[in-house]
């Protein structure tokens, strides 16, 4: 008897703190804001004009879904350089030395996304600024071109490969040392920053330039000035992620002669093996102005808005009984509160991937994050996606920071109502 009376107790306290995100809900679908509003300008727009569904993304900053909607300020800074013509050679000039001033770094340049300056920073490793050599590559006959690799391919090395490195694999910062030859031309990490001051130690001994790949490090800001006062020769963001700029825009910073190489191996030289990576002046200064903006933002004041949509959508899925939640906020990458919803799939015969197949395939879309990666080569091999959840059980994730707002409640509202439906059905076959 205490035992129902405490689910009910509980029962009661979800659906009494969820009961004024019920009522926004109403609100929302009287002036047309809600899920009925939503869906019905989900199906006229330039997108659904080529047959294209547009979707809300719970899923966060991926590239395959688009990635992350561009800042105010960086809408406004493509439209005004979209009105002039200018030597993009004098301004990436000038904005490496913009970007100098407020990160820290020598120079900095926009590159094509964060694997753009993966194959800049490896072409300008291995040619340095030497027009013959600029041209031979990706022949790398006679030159460095090795790349340690730290801790194992990556689904990006391509990046690397295509400027003319070789991947040398290195696991540890002490296999580093014995990794790093007399062909060794640049080190690539991905690591955390207790073990990448170790291998900024041993790349500083062996004098080999080291980069560093954070693409989804920002958030926080912070991570734009830190790798520079760590002695990183180079390091590289995404633009169209964390950073609201352009989607195929990133940041390339550092040594000044290593940008300065960076830039000779890269569009707008004709002959250059990475001249395919363009970025036009509209992305170059959009991506600057995402870097300004940052700089100015209230971080606490946007943590606060992300954590509340993805609390509120939690609040919600709650009033089903035998639904639980948690949010968290990733340390390494990707740093917004992230919402895991779970159920007893098993019992309620509601999978994690039917679950997020349904709220895809429903009105408006909605993706969230699993386990998946449908943008992965491999990934798309059957054994490798067994490997995959037999080593990470799935989970229904939603991400904060590619919501905007209003639309936790849509996401709330749907993803509460399968799982209401499949606990409702279980629980009738259970009974018959």
């Amino acid at each position: 008897m205490l035992s129902d009376f405490n689910v009910k107790r509980r029962t009661f306290v979800k659906w009494a703190v969820a009961l004024p995100l019920f009522a926004q809900m109403n609100i929302q679908e009287a002036f047309g804001s809600g899920w009925a509003g939503v869906a019905k300008r989900a199906t006229n727009n330039i997108y659904t004009r080529l047959g294209v569904r547009p979707m809300i993304n719970a899923r966060g900053t991926w590239t395959y879904t688009s990635a992350s909607l561009e800042l105010p300020e960086v809408k406004v800074a493509q439209e005004e350089a979209a009105r002039h013509f200018v030597n993009i050679f004098e301004l990436q000039q000038a904005v490496g030395r913009r970007l100098a001033e407020l990160t820290g770094a020598e120079s900095g340049m926009i590159t094509s996304g964060a694997a753009g300056a993966m194959a800049s920073a490896t072409a300008a490793c291995i040619a340095g600024s030497d027009p013959e050599k600029i041209w031979q590559l990706p022949d790398t006959t006679g030159l460095k071109y090795e790349v340690v690799i730290m801790g194992g391919r990556s689904p990006f090395d391509s990046a690397i490969r295509l400027a003319g490195g070789k991947l040398v694999i290195a696991r540890s910062a002490e296999e580093l040392q014995n990794a790093v030859s007399g062909e060794t031309a640049m080190i690539y990490t991905t690591s955390p920053t207790d073990q990448l001051a170790k291998e900024i130690t041993v790349a500083k001994a062996a004098r080999v330039p080291i980069l560093m790949d954070d693409a989804a490090g920002i958030p926080p800001i912070d991570n734009i000035k830190l790798y520079a006062k760590m002695g990183c020769d180079l390091y590289t963001f995404s633009g169209g992620k964390g950073l609201c700029g352009p989607q195929c825009s990133g940041l390339l910073l550092g040594r000044k002669d290593l940008i300065e190489a960076a830039l000779y191996n890269t569009n707008p030289w004709e002959g250059a093996v990475c001249r395919p990576m363009k970025v036009g002046k509209e992305e170059i200064v959009g991506c600057l102005a995402a870097v300004e903006a940052w700089l100015k933002m209230d971080l606490n004041s946007l943590n606060r808005e992300w954590m509340g949509r993805v609390d509120r959508v939690a609040k919600i899925v709650e009033t089903v009984p035998g639904v639980k939640t948690r949010i968290y906020t990733p340390a390494d990458s990707n740093s917004y509160p992230t919402l895991i919803v779970s159920w007893d799939e098993q019992g309620w015969g509601l999978s994690v991937a039917e679950c997020a197949q349904k709220l895809l395939d429903g009105t408006p879309s909605i993706v969230v994050l699993t386990g998946d990666n449908p943008s992965g080569v491999l990934d798309r091999l059957p054994q490798r996606q067994a490997k995959h959840h037999h080593r990470n059980p799935n989970q229904l994730q939603i991400v904060s920071m590619t919501l905007r707002p209003g639309e936790e409640i849509i996401v709330g509202r749907r993803l509460r109502q399968l799982l209401a439906a499949a606990r409702s059905s279980s629980r009738q076959a259970a009974q018959s």
